[in-house]
């Protein structure tokens, strides 16, 4: 366990850098920041952190990224709003003798560290559990994939993944790269997959996270689709969960945000400390740019409105109460989500 930070024994004065994109979904504010921030305080108590948002502008964080390495951070962890342009960024540290953490996504660029869930496994897990929701029609059933941004190096993992389970199962009708994982977008693109294939013809959606299945699913009530068709999503915003327990949406993937940002925090001190990142980074990855860097891949889980109680309620992510709020709450009891 790391006790403190710096090098050569000095713990006082280090500042790591946090900057977060501000991905379309209340993680950052709710989880991820307060989750890095209290593993850092408690590995290296005289550590300090400085925090940006870049609210998904890639101009913002540029500038942020560029600060920090003025004030001489010593350490940064990045999730970058996109992850080829970030690679000026994280070279611009680099030749500062910054060390760079890409968490979530991984950009290019000489990075020191990788933390993330597996992100194949992700889309593997939609594309079984779309499957699963569509019973029959699974079997040469028509559906629509709203894939995430086309920026970011994530998406292109997820759609890998539920490719190779989708792929020769059922007939995709239409497929979309999502600007910015917008969910103003994914409407508009539902809208016109709708109007293009007819309400009758799609049998599912494979959507790449909560925020574009919740554009995915007002689309479908826009149109007057009846019964809506299983749609996945991934994050378990809470939002979403309320959607599970409602029925309009079939799934999300929960990813417990607690261990990866405790491993992103664990790599960041290591490295302000001078050390290698061996004893916590268990897998190895490559990026366009580098090769091998020491990465921490974590296993993502399917929650249906079977497993609530079991994983984002046990784990402490929300609480009942925060789910059945009296519009779910006739829905939660008949899914025996009850205090």
């Amino acid at each position: 366990v790391l006790a403190s930070c710096g090098t050569a024994g000095n713990t006082s004065g280090v500042t790591i850098g946090l900057l977060l994109p501000g991905a379309g979904t209340p993680r950052a504010e709710q989880f991820d920041r307060p989750l890095i921030e209290k593993k850092i305080k408690d590995l290296c108590g005289d550590c300090t952190v400085e925090y940006a948002n870049a609210k998904e502008d890639v101009a913002t964080q540029h500038q942020q990224i560029h600060s920090m390495v003025t004030k001489g951070v010593e350490v940064l962890i990045l999730d970058p709003v996109d992850a080829k342009v970030a690679r000026s960024s994280v070279e611009t540290a680099d030749r500062a003798g910054i060390p760079v953490v890409a968490y979530d996504r991984l950009a290019t660029g000489p990075i020191s560290g990788y933390v993330s869930f597996d992100g194949e496994k992700v889309g593997e897990i939609q594309g079984r559990a779309l499957l699963k929701a569509m019973g029959d029609k699974a079997d040469g059933g028509q559906i629509v994939m709203m894939n995430g941004s086309s920026a970011d190096p994530n998406s292109a993992a997820f759609k890998r993944g539920a490719l190779s389970v989708l792929q020769g199962k059922v007939k995709i009708g239409k497929a979309y790269d999502t600007v910015e994982w917008n969910p103003d977008n994914a409407h508009i693109n539902m809208s016109g997959a709708i109007s293009a294939l007819g309400a009758d013809n799609i049998d599912g959606v494979y959507s790449a996270n909560d925020g574009l299945a919740g554009g995915v699913i007002s689309a479908l009530r826009a149109a007057k689709v009846s019964p809506l068709p299983p749609v996945t999503g991934q994050d378990a915003d809470i939002t979403a969960v309320q959607r599970i327990v409602s029925g309009e949406q079939y799934m999300t993937v929960y990813k417990p945000f607690k261990l990866e940002a405790e491993a992103a925090a664990e790599m960041a001190v290591a490295l302000a400390q001078g050390e290698q990142l061996g004893d916590i980074a268990t897998d190895m990855v490559d990026s366009p740019t580098t090769d091998d860097i020491p990465a921490v891949l974590l296993t993502p889980i399917s929650l249906t409105a079977d497993n609530i109680k079991d994983t984002v309620v046990k784990d402490g992510m929300y609480t009942i109460d925060q789910i059945c709020t009296p519009k779910y709450k006739a829905a939660c009891e008949r899914a025996g989500l009850t205090t």
